[in-house]
């Protein structure tokens, strides 16, 4: 199956994509092998496949969601440029300019 320039041009304009002659010349040929190849696996005798969307079975890779005691209030303000009553204290950025 052929992807004509002028489909590829339509495509591009409906994407906002400003494609060099060359670029519409290339990507015609590329989309054209690529239904090609979806054409030959359309061919395919699939029966007693059953469908998948993944090749390899999936496993949850998360940890539970557990509590788990964290940093030390003393260890985090440790590095802390400015702290106070066991907080950083950042510069406001915030009203900056109405105070100014």
């Amino acid at each position: 199956m052929a992807i004509s320039e002028s489909e590829v041009r339509h495509v591009a304009l409906l994407a906002r994509l400003a494609l060099t002659d060359e670029q519409v010349r290339h990507l015609a040929q590329e989309l054209s092998s690529i239904l090609d190849h979806i054409s030959e696996i359309q061919q395919l005798d699939l029966a007693g496949v059953e469908p998948t969307a993944h090749p390899f079975p999936i496993r949850n890779v998360t940890r539970p969601d557990e509590v788990r005691p964290g940093l030390q209030r003393e260890l985090a303000l440790l590095n802390a440029p400015a702290a106070s009553d066991g907080a950083f204290v950042i510069p406001r950025i915030v009203g900056v300019e109405e105070e100014a």
